[in-house]
Order: C-alpha cells, then sequence, then structure tokens
C-alpha cells in the first residue's frame, strides 16, 4: 500500500509559479500491473461504443483511443480516485480547503493509448480560459477550479508523446499568438515557450487545467503510449460529458470513494434534509 503523501511547502511554490507538479513514484508496482493488466483486458471498441458504462470517445482523431468514465472499467481504475500519492495534493490545491464546501468532486476520468503518430492539440491558458479551469490564490488559500493528474503506466520519454506544458500560462493576460484554436489540429512539438514532461511509469503529473498543455506527437513506431486522466474539482461540480455513476459501483466503493464521485447524495421526498456535505440534518 502506498504512503500517503502530503503536499510540501516546494510543492505548493512549484505549482503556483509553473502551475504543474510531477511526484515521482506516486503509484506503487503493484497497481502499475494491475492498471496495465485491465488495459490488456479492455475490448477492442469504436469511437462511440459503450464497454459496460465506459465510453470510447477519442477528444479527435489522432488522440487515439480514449476510454471516458474508466472507473467503471474495473478495480484498479476505483483505486485511483482518492489514491494516497497525490489525493493529499488535490484537496489541498482545488478542494475548496476552508469553506463551506470544503471537499472534491471528479468530474471526468479517462484511459488514454497512444501509439504511432498520435497528439493532442494545444489547449487552455489563462488568457479567456474559463472558471472551470482558472487559477486563483487568496488569503493563503488555493482556489483552483480544475486540477488534472496524468499517472504514467508506461515509461514516457523522447519519441512516446510526452505530455507538454508551457509554465506559467495558468495566469497568463494575453493569448499565445501561435497557439490556434483547441481542435485546430495544432501539434504542440515546437511550439514557444513548451516543454515536454518526461515520466517514468507510476509518476504523477498534476496541474492546474489553465495551463496550456497537450499531448506531443508520438514518433515511436512500437509500443503505446498509456496513461489515465483523472479530473478533479469542487464538490459543486458536474460531470463534464453527462456521464452518470452506476449504483453498483456507488455501493461497491469506499466511503472516501464514494464522497468524491457523488459528494452531496440526491434528495428526494421523504428524506431528511442535509448540508452541503452531504449530512443529515436534525430539527
Amino acid at each position: 500500500m502506498a504512503m500517503l503523501r502530503t503536499p510540501t511547502p516546494l510543492d505548493d511554490f512549484m505549482f503556483d509559479l509553473n502551475g504543474f507538479v510531477v511526484l515521482k513514484n506516486a503509484v506503487e508496482p503493484e497497481l502499475i500491473d494491475a492498471v496495465n493488466d485491465a488495459i490488456d483486458a479492455l475490448p477492442s471498441l469504436e469511437f462511440g461504443q459503450w464497454h459496460g458504462n465506459t465510453q470510447r470517445r477519442d477528444y479527435t482523431k489522432d488522440t487515439g483511443l480514449e476510454l471516458h468514465n474508466c472507473v467503471e472499467a474495473g478495480q484498479p481504475f476505483e483505486a485511483l480516485l482518492d489514491h494516497p500519492g497525490y489525493i493529499e495534493h488535490l484537496r489541498h490545491w482545488c478542494g475548496e480547503e476552508k469553506s463551506y464546501v470544503q471537499g472534491l468532486f471528479v468530474d471526468e476520468c479517462i484511459v488514454s493509448v497512444r501509439r504511432a503518430g498520435g497528439h493532442h492539440p494545444v489547449h487552455s491558458g489563462g488568457y479567456q480560459g474559463a472558471l472551470r479551469g482558472a487559477y486563483h490564490y487568496k488569503d493563503g488559500m488555493f482556489r483552483v477550479g480544475q486540477c488534472n493528474v496524468i499517472v504514467a503506466w508506461t515509461d514516457i520519454g523522447p519519441g512516446d508523446g510526452p505530455t507538454m506544458v508551457i509554465p506559467g500560462s495558468h495566469k497568463s493576460n494575453f493569448p499565445h499568438p501561435h497557439a490556434g484554436n483547441y481542435g485546430a489540429g495544432d501539434r504542440m512539438d515546437h511550439l514557444e515557450g513548451a516543454v515536454p514532461v518526461y515520466m517514468n511509469k507510476g509518476d504523477a503529473l498534476i496541474f492546474c487545467d489553465g495551463v496550456m498543455h497537450g499531448g506531443s506527437s508520438r514518433t515511436k513506431t512500437s509500443g503505446e503510449r498509456r496513461v489515465t486522466i483523472y479530473r478533479y474539482g469542487p464538490l459543486w461540480a458536474t460531470t463534464r460529458f453527462g456521464y452518470v455513476y452506476s449504483d453498483d459501483l456507488l455501493t461497491r466503493v469506499t466511503p472516501s470513494q464514494r464522497k468524491i464521485l457523488q459528494p452531496i447524495p440526491p434528495l428526494k421526498p421523504g428524506d431528511a434534509p442535509q448540508d452541503n456535505q452531504g449530512n443529515k440534518l436534525q430539527a
């Protein structure tokens, strides 16, 4: 079992400065093997096809297999919801600490498998950015609309199509003049200011969604780039594309995991009133 890791003052400094940090060896070898075995066991799916309560929904024709709602794809993906290797960083940066809505919600979770030639176009940035991905620090507290966690399940070095980021761009007041528009197919490979994030399997990249980012071109002709992407935000959020977590999943997971999937249980006629944390109120 992985040890609980908490954010250090250096983590806070680098996250504030750059908008991202890499946590080395965040995930234990046993879970790395279990996730890779689960990916190996996935059936071949066409775009839009469902596998249980997961669905293939590639962002573009170049991004490769992207299986959405992957927390429904088996226990290894459930273990990632509140993994001790990084969950306290998320609670600290995007969990609305010391507020009446303190807590986390995972609004998107994806398995991404990319082969030769694939990439993900550049997007985000502070300029005209959505509040969902906005970065704020005020009164000694982080107020980040969304933090993304990319865990590498294969080693990702030169030629493997590493994620690229533009450090500090979560605070940018200007558009990048050469970045184009999201979805236009623009590659990050030679974009000014962009740097690749190389990772060993088991490493976790955490970044504010407001950072300009994307996936560089995968030039290797053998093997695969395998990652999961879990996006966390405050507990009042909702799933990005409307995916609904199944009753089987909500019943099966631990109380901590269910609190992330369903921070506030549905309130139905006949139920006692509840507070913003889902706790029942007494008269």
